[in-house]
């Protein structure tokens, strides 16, 4: 089954300069390992095409069940530079959560989400 990350974690988001932080941090500590398997740099980065123009780094956090995220080149030079409405990436933590992800039917029933 499909289901958007929202399902699964929460996140926070924040900028340095050029580069939006998110943060992903699992609503379970079950989930941490299905997060770790999906959630690759080349996912997040397909995610944000057309916002993110560099390369895409992922952080593990395994003792916090989270994940940090560095989008290079993805706030049009940053707060003091831009002229975007969100130059500092703080809608990018809402935008992640959309992401849908594919579950497998055994861990969709484990976790509840399929009866």
């Amino acid at each position: 089954m499909k289901i958007k990350l929202l399902e699964l974690a929460h996140a926070r988001s924040g900028d340095k300069g050029d580069t939006a932080n998110i943060g992903v941090i699992a609503l379970k500590p079950e989930y941490y390992p299905f997060l770790k398997e999906v959630l690759t740099p080349e996912r997040v980065k397909k995610h944000f095409e057309g916002i993110c123009f560099g390369p895409v780094e992922r952080f593990e956090l395994p003792n916090l069940c989270a994940f940090n995220f560095l989008l290079h080149n993805a706030l049009d030079g940053g707060g003091t530079r831009s002229l975007r409405h969100d130059a500092q990436g703080k809608t990018l933590s809402t935008a992640i959560l959309r992401l849908e992800v594919d579950l497998p039917d055994e861990k969709a029933r484990e976790w509840g989400f399929l009866k």
